[in-house]
């Protein structure tokens, strides 16, 4: 093993957490090689991400705030430029973290020219990152598109790139299985990597299994819909969490056809929830397929015991579940996601299962602290080193989501329709022992689940007892958020001797 490790994430968008549990929807995906790694690593089983949509997601694992911090809590909402991240932080012991796709990031607009082209797109670099792949979704996908042009396929502008080539939504991709972005960018990875030296730190960002769902053949119809686990539903009734005035905005503004490109009549029938959810999985495992081929690289070329790999996902995707799409909800499903880590330097634990609650923030503080860097007192994560020690360990007793449901320029369907500003137009989740609590930051009632009981198909906000409970649960959702203010100078005090940092 070498004295300075390499670091690897990759980072899979919109990848349910439990695609790789034992639940319905894991027993029927086809993940070998996630499973095979877990096997090899420690697995976090309640891992969640601390904000969604994909940018602020992403900001908050790289930067290791949440977003009542960073503040980034839209796509297209600017970033602080002088926000510390893991890869400004790792700058500071040697290494050059390399971007392999991309992190989502909207410039800071106090910084740059009114006309520099970064602040014409919301898919720009973050700070201390260098661009080593540039395959940004929307904006500029100009190495992939041109890799099939130059083979002879030239595809057509985003977003009808990624219509089914047929009349039906299970119809292949307009490209080989061996030329989709998923294999274009794997391909590219290990090219490149192959030519650089040890002691290396790369980000590695699939875009899939995110919509528009399209997958290229085989894997578009790997999966028979006719075995796919129903979506979860709600109890019916009083305590009906659809029922929620939150709940059917969501549902008219992503409905089924938003996952696909090219059916703007599709229906939202039990047979187009199967289908889609058969193309989603089919899109899972072309990543995991993916992934074994660079695990299988690692070893080949001899790195595997010298790198510590982090697998996870920005965030998860409702498929159907309460009859909601895409993540701009307050279900589980879009906030839990997978962890696996494999430090090669703690074998004794590979293959433990840590059950406590974790968060994505968590994530770049760990690889900090495994690396000996100085952890920015700014980042709220706290490490998981101890986990990769002694899978029982226990980090948290409670975990926050956030999302950002407003627009400051164009207002939202929720704005319009509930006639809330955009400063308003916010959640937060928060999750302590068997309790789910959903606050909003504007005059809508919290809802409130009892996962040991009913799970989330029934909020029991208004049962006797509830107000009891609910001033618990807020009173510790206020302590929580209190004790994890924005902290860039929290642990620094200047005065007589200069400037002075703790840690008390």
């Amino acid at each position: 093993m070498s004295e300075t490790s390499n670091v690897l994430i990759i980072l899979i968008d919109q990848f349910r957490g439990d695609l790789l549990g034992d639940g319905p929807l894991a027993r029927v995906a086809k993940l070998p090689r996630l499973r095979e790694l877990a096997s090899d690593a420690v697995m976090f089983a309640n891992h969640y991400s601390v904000v969604s949509p994909c940018g602020p997601s992403r900001v908050s694992f790289l930067t290791g705030q949440y977003a009542m911090n960073h503040r980034a809590v839209r796509n297209g909402t600017p970033l602080r430029h002088d926000t510390p991240n893991i890869a400004t932080a790792a700058r500071t012991i040697g290494y050059s973290p390399q971007l392999y796709g991309y992190t989502d990031t909207t410039q800071d607009p106090r910084v740059l020219d009114a006309d520099d082209p970064r602040l014409q797109s919301d898919e720009e670099l973050m700070a201390g990152f260098d661009e080593a792949l540039r395959m940004r979704f929307e904006s500029d996908d100009r190495a992939w598109r041109d890799h099939l042009a130059a083979k002879g396929n030239p595809l057509p502008e985003y977003p009808a790139t990624y219509r089914p080539d047929g009349d039906r939504i299970a119809d292949p991709a307009l490209y080989a299985a061996e030329d989709s972005d998923t294999a274009f960018l794997t391909d590219r990875f290990i090219e490149r990597m192959d030519a650089t030296a040890p002691g290396w730190f790369a980000l590695l960002t699939y875009i899939r299994p995110h919509p528009p769902f399209v997958a290229p053949a085989p894997f578009n119809r790997m999966y028979d819909p006719a075995d796919m686990p129903a979506p979860a539903t709600a109890f019916r009734g009083q305590g009906d969490p659809g029922r929620h005035p939150f709940v059917v905005p969501a549902k008219d503004r992503q409905p089924p056809s938003s996952m696909v490109v090219g059916f703007p009549d599709l229906d939202a029938s039990a047979e187009t929830t199967a289908e889609l959810r058969a193309i989603y999985l089919g899109l899972a495992s072309e990543v995991d397929m993916h992934v074994g081929r660079v695990i299988d690289w690692l070893k080949a070329s001899g790195q595997w015991d010298d790198t510590v790999l982090v697998v996870t996902s920005d965030h998860g995707e409702m498929l159907g579940d309460y009859g909601l799409w895409g993540k701009g909800t307050f279900h589980e499903a879009a906030f839990r996601v997978p962890l696996i880590v494999r430090d090669p330097s703690r074998p004794d634990t590979h293959g433990g299962v840590v059950d406590g609650m974790t968060e994505s923030i968590d994530v770049p503080v760990t690889l900090l602290n495994r690396l000996g860097a100085e952890v920015p007192h700014a980042m709220n994560g706290t490490s998981l080193v101890p986990c990769l020690e002694d899978v029982r360990s226990e980090i948290r007793t409670c975990s926050m989501s956030e999302f950002d449901f407003g627009d400051p320029v164009t207002p939202t369907l929720w704005m319009r329709r509930l006639g809330i500003r955009s400063r308003e137009s916010n959640l937060a989740v928060f999750r302590s022992g068997r309790f789910r609590l959903v606050q909003f930051g504007c005059d809508l009632p919290p809802v409130l689940f009892d996962m040991e009981c009913d799970g989330e198909a029934r909020n029991i906000a208004r049962d006797p007892g509830a107000p009891e409970l609910l001033q618990r649960m807020m009173g510790e959702l206020l302590r929580h958020r209190m004790s994890n203010a924005e902290g860039t100078f929290a642990m620094t005090k200047v005065g007589d001797g200069g400037v002075r940092t703790g840690n008390c």
